[in-house]
């Protein structure tokens, strides 16, 4: 018989494992699904059940490489009580990093069981896209590669929540690489680096210490905050871009309305440097690449008016 002592304890594990996911950050795995599904939908070939196997397998590897991180990094020594920013649940004993690392493993498993399905439908270009995903998940933060600590991570989140999830999203659907959704991976995936480039601007003190050369560290404060505001500039001159190249029509500045708070976050980027300022930032961001991610889908799905 189950007692009323198991509730809270049941319930503070599941608030682990939530923190430990970052579910602010899944935006990052959400927004590239949208722009390359809307980017196959615009043309007439949206397919319902390849687009949500794709944002099943994205979600997984990304919560995945999350959970990954979190039991690694407290065990290469980079995570320690001194470190700003949210609780990670390893380094605060909410977790073991066992049970870190088995559900890191748990999502990865239901990404390639998602995974096997769009081979079964695309092919091997799916499988050699997923085999490389799945090694970029695992290599970020362990050996002998460690991405992240050789100011690797900007160039991998780029590609992988960029490139690589809008392209991969779109192929699913329309079995072909396709001009629009290339274009419209270059924004989604530099507003997916500014999440990283915010989240190492704030730890650059912590992972020097611990011997983490993001690129952060190796470029120092001031450049990684111009690297921000850069990541965001492109964004906002790429549905221009696109427009000129006749990949979106005459709704293309949907994601223009986002300026407002791009321009916010570059305000608190260059004044601030406190903990909780970017740390509000870092969030914001997130919810910026989702709103952007939107609107730019919206203007892949209106292309042809």
């Amino acid at each position: 018989m189950r007692t009323g002592v198991e509730a809270p304890d049941a319930g503070r594990r599941w608030r682990a494992w939530v923190l430990a996911a970052r579910v602010p950050t899944l935006t990052a795995a959400v927004a590239p699904v949208a722009v390359g599904t809307a980017a196959a939908a615009g043309d007439g070939m949206f397919a319902p059940l390849p687009a949500i196997a794709a944002l099943i397998a994205a979600l997984c590897i990304q919560i995945g490489t999350n959970f990954h991180n979190d039991a690694l990094d407290f065990l290469h020594g980079a995570d320690t009580p001194h470190r700003l920013g949210p609780a990670r649940v390893t380094q605060a004993g909410l977790l073991s990093s066992r049970q870190v690392l088995t559900g890191a493993y748990l999502c990865l498993g239901i990404a390639a069981a998602a995974g096997i399905y769009l081979v079964a439908l695309r092919g091997w270009p799916v499988l050699m896209v997923g085999l490389a995903s799945f090694a970029a998940a695992l290599a970020y933060t362990a050996s002998p590669l460690r991405l992240g600590y050789r100011g690797l991570g900007d160039l991998f989140v780029f590609l992988f929540f960029g490139v690589v999830a809008v392209v991969g999203s779109d192929y699913v659907q329309t079995g072909s690489v396709r001009a629009v959704a290339l274009a419209a991976s270059v924004p989604v995936g530099l507003l997916a680096a500014a999440i990283l480039v915010l989240n190492n601007l704030r730890d650059i003190e912590t992972d020097r210490a611990a011997g983490k050369r993001t690129l952060a560290v190796r470029l120092g404060a001031r450049a990684t905050r111009a690297q921000y505001v850069c990541c965001l500039a492109v964004a906002v001159a790429a549905p221009a871009a696109m427009r000129l190249a006749g990949l979106l029509g005459s709704w293309f500045w949907l994601p223009w309305l986002t300026l407002p708070t791009m321009v916010g976050l570059v305000r608190v980027v260059l004044r601030h440097d406190d903990a909780a300022s970017l740390v509000g930032a870092l969030k914001r961001t997130a919810r910026l690449l989702l709103v952007y991610g939107a609107l730019l889908a919206a203007s892949l799905l209106l292309r042809l008016n």
